[in-house]
Order: structure tokens, then C-alpha cells, then sequence
């Protein structure tokens, strides 16, 4: 099996979601005061992802993993490597409200 660096395999889950009309884009969430996480959401008719820039790398990957298993992804080449990774992070909605995080909405997906 090949193995890809993390910000590698990070820019190509970016480049997955761009081709699915969703912008990923780092945020400081710190600056807010308030307690956010990073999920898909809507901003003006636009698809976005926003993404927590202080986590870890390997934590980005594992997070638009999760949301990239929620998309279409059946139309769209991925390498073999990253899809294993993308495939090997599924995890259900019933697993995250188990596990006690908040569900992200996907509206319209």
C-alpha cells in the first residue's frame, strides 16, 4: 500500500471538494470567543467547509474525510491511496451522535 504525507493527502481532499463546488477554507475559529467546530455550510448560495487552521494536519485529513464520505463521490477519479484513507474514516451519523459530537447538516446533499 502507498503512503502519502499528510499535507499531501490534505491537499488532495481539498482538491476532491473542489470538485464537488465546496470551498475549503481555513479559519481561526480562537478569535470568535465562542465555541465552533469545523463542518459544511452554506454562505450565500455558496458551498463551503470551514476548517479549524490551528488543528492538527492528520485531524484536517480525518475531518474532511467524514464529510467527503457524505458526498457523491462515484463520478470522481481519486487516487486509490486517498480514497482507502477517505474510506477507511467513514463513520455514520449514528456513530457521531453515539460518540457524543454534534451532526453536521448537509443541507441539499
Amino acid at each position: 500500500m502507498k503512503i502519502m504525507k499528510p499535507e499531501q493527502l490534505y491537499q488532495n481532499l481539498i482538491e476532491i471538494a473542489e470538485k464537488l463546488n465546496v470551498k475549503v477554507s481555513e479559519k481561526n475559529f480562537r478569535k470568535t470567543g465562542i465555541n465552533i467546530q469545523s463542518g459544511f455550510c452554506k454562505v450565500k448560495n455558496k458551498n463551503l467547509f470551514m476548517i479549524d487552521k490551528h488543528l492538527p494536519v492528520f485531524k484536517k485529513n480525518i475531518i474532511l474525510a467524514n464529510f467527503l464520505n457524505k458526498m457523491p463521490l462515484e463520478n470522481i477519479y481519486i487516487m486509490p491511496v486517498v480514497r482507502d484513507f477517505v474510506n477507511k474514516h467513514r463513520e455514520t451519523r449514528d456513530q457521531k451522535d453515539r460518540n457524543g459530537r454534534e451532526s453536521c447538516a448537509l443541507n441539499g446533499f
